[in-house]
């Protein structure tokens, strides 16, 4: 399945791709696409729902975040080899762990918003994973009863406030409001057979940046999802970035950043696109 939340007028509704590709609302099923929506009960029942049964939604709605306030965004930093090779660092002997703030994410197509301050932006095409069930200290062999499923995402970044800024962490640099674009659906992981073989790649003004697989990921879905909940529990809509391949603007010669007006797109097979504009905060 792939599942969505869509605007329509002030409110946010929940909805479901069909066979076509288009939008069939599910509000007469499912208040909204959210953690009770993607417990494995939840998918259970809406499997059982034809889509074609559904009211079809005319047009094409701008999209909100797929699954709706999850408790935290967490981040895997330096999750490729080529990645870590084009930033000079050694890939990591066990996976780096970083938060976004909840106010970072936002749908597949709005606006990034560059902070006043903001010299150094940078664009990170991810692999999301959605939490579909509480995850503590769970093995890795128990890992995927965990996982509800994956989508494309954003991890903007700004480096100098990462990197370059008094502090020795990532935060402040990566929770930007808008910094964590998701979309433009979940999809569910029995649509996924191998995440960890799928094409991945980014474009800033219709140029190819970023063009690579999520097979050179160093710690697959597993390892991840197992050994972020050692740490802390992961609740049901929760977000895990997995990291981003080769090509980001801190690692090009000489470096590239983003500008008020640019403009991302970026995918992953079999998981969609979605594009936002760069823009000014007023």
């Amino acid at each position: 399945m792939k599942l969505l939340r869509y605007v329509a007028g002030d409110e946010i509704r929940p909805g479901i791709i069909d066979a076509s590709g288009s939008i069939r609302d599910l509000g007469g099923v499912v208040p909204d696409i959210d953690s009770e929506a993607i417990s494995p009960e939840g998918l259970t029942l809406l499997a059982a729902i034809d889509p074609e049964s559904l009211p079809r939604v005319k047009g094409a709605p701008a999209l909100a975040a797929p699954v709706a306030d999850p408790s935290k965004v967490v981040c895997i930093g330096l999750n490729y080899s080529d990645h870590a090779a084009e930033v000079g660092m050694e890939p990591p002997s066990e996976p780096i762990i970083f938060l976004k703030s909840s106010t970072a994410y936002t749908g597949p197509s709005g606006p990034v918003i560059k902070p006043p301050h903001s010299t150094k932006l940078d664009w990170e095409v991810e692999l999301v994973i959605f939490i579909g069930t509480e995850a503590s200290f769970v093995s890795e062999e128990n890992a995927m009863q965990h996982v509800a499923g994956y989508a494309v995402g954003n991890d903007v970044s700004e480096r100098e406030f990462q990197t370059e800024r008094p502090g020795g962490q990532w935060t402040k640099g990566k929770s930007g409001d808008n910094f964590a674009p998701v979309g433009p659906w979940l999809v569910t992981k029995d649509e996924v057979p191998n995440p960890e073989n799928l094409s991945i790649w980014l474009e800033v003004n219709g140029k190819r940046v970023q063009d690579g697989t999520t097979s050179t990921l160093i710690f697959g879905i597993k390892k991840i999802v197992s050994f972020v909940s050692e740490y802390m529990t992961l609740l049901p809509g929760d977000v895990i970035m997995t990291g981003t391949p080769p090509g980001v603007g801190a690692g090009m010669n000489p470096p590239q950043f983003l500008q008020v007006g640019d403009e991302m797109r970026l995918g992953i097979e079999g998981l969609g696109e979605q594009s936002q504009k760069v823009v000014s905060r007023d």
